[in-house]
């Protein structure tokens, strides 16, 4: 038996924090999500409301509940209460409802009549003139979801993820959701700018939130947030997706031995490191194509490719389609 197959960490491994080094990766990720794309609305109701919201495949759905007491109802028919003070963030962008109360009927967010209250915000008001005050105010978002980095992440998510006020795996959050509900209320100057920017702070804390509550016991790119060797190495890729990495590197990156990696690697994540550096390149190769306009040649470069016809090879093997067709992917 061999002292390198079975090194499983060297000294330099054990002075590092693990509980450090997973959140590096965890913030190293959340830095590539993106939300584009974003339209907001506050809406005002009545104590009896009922609003549907279609599919939106590649988008999320985000609410959050100042005043009152709602209800999404999902395709399935599951309820998830929310409170005054709570948020859902919905990463797949599924068919829902939000209600009064289960069994109200409603019609599409999109027949409602709708005001500007700044640039990508809009105000609904279903209150009706006899009630002095609204029952329940809500703000709700619709935004493109790029998880970047983070996309073998993103079909693991729940439908719904709910953050209340009395969620523990939120601290952090409670504040955000505080300062929204002030802005909502209050309606000061550039309110709507604020809450759109707040909006975009809490999605992120939710879904890191739901890594730090154990992600369900999800597995692949989720369980090697929770592999501090695993941890360094991913870390490593994604600071670097442009560096020709060898598995032996990553391996040292790691502190173990090539064989151990590799093998550690392919159970946890699902596929061998290197495909995984490919794909990672390619997906990051498509955010700059199709959101930042960079042209071909510059992607290329960036990412490492000595010539653009490698390059171009590689992200039509990944994505499907050759990179000058990028820019029309939904």
């Amino acid at each position: 038996m061999t002292s390198l197959d079975v090194l499983i960490e060297t000294p330099e491994m054990t002075k590092k924090n693990p509980v450090f080094l997973s959140s590096s990766l965890v913030s190293e990720l959340l830095m590539g999500m993106r939300l584009r794309g974003v339209q907001y609305r506050r809406i005002q109701t009545g104590p009896t409301f009922g609003m549907g919201f279609e599919d939106k495949p590649g988008h999320a759905y985000f609410h959050f509940v100042a005043v009152g007491t709602a209800y999404i109802c999902t395709d399935d028919g599951e309820l998830h209460k929310l409170s005054a003070g709570s948020a859902a963030f919905m990463p797949h962008g599924r068919r829902h409802q939000l209600l009064s109360d289960a069994g109200i009927a409603f019609q599409d967010i999109e027949k409602f009549d709708a005001a500007p209250l700044g640039e990508a915000v809009s105000g609904v008001d279903t209150c009706p003139s006899t009630a002095s005050v609204p029952s329940a105010v809500i703000f709700y978002g619709c935004m493109e979801f790029d998880l970047g980095g983070m996309q073998g992440v993103g079909k693991l998510m729940p439908t719904v993820m709910v953050a209340d006020t009395q969620a523990q795996g939120y601290p952090g959050l409670l504040p955000v959701l505080d300062s929204m509900k002030r802005e909502i209320c209050a309606g000061r100057i550039g309110f709507a700018g604020i809450l759109a920017r707040l909006a975009e702070v809490a999605a992120a804390m939710i879904v890191r939130g739901w890594i730090e509550c154990g992600c369900e016991n999800a597995s692949g790119l989720l369980a090697a947030l929770r592999d501090p060797r695993l941890a360094l190495a991913i870390l490593a890729l994604h600071r670097q997706p442009g560096r020709e990495w060898t598995v032996a590197q990553l391996a040292a990156e790691s502190h173990v031995s090539r064989s151990v990696f590799a093998r550690r690697f392919q159970t946890t994540i699902g596929m061998p490191p290197l495909r995984y550096a490919t794909e990672l390149r390619m997906r990051l190769a498509r955010q700059l194509l199709t959101h930042e306009k960079v042209s071909i040649d510059v992607v290329a470069r960036r990412l490492g490719y000595t010539s653009q016809a490698a390059f171009s090879r590689a992200f039509k093997r990944v994505i499907g389609r050759p990179p000058g067709g990028a820019r029309e992917m939904p």
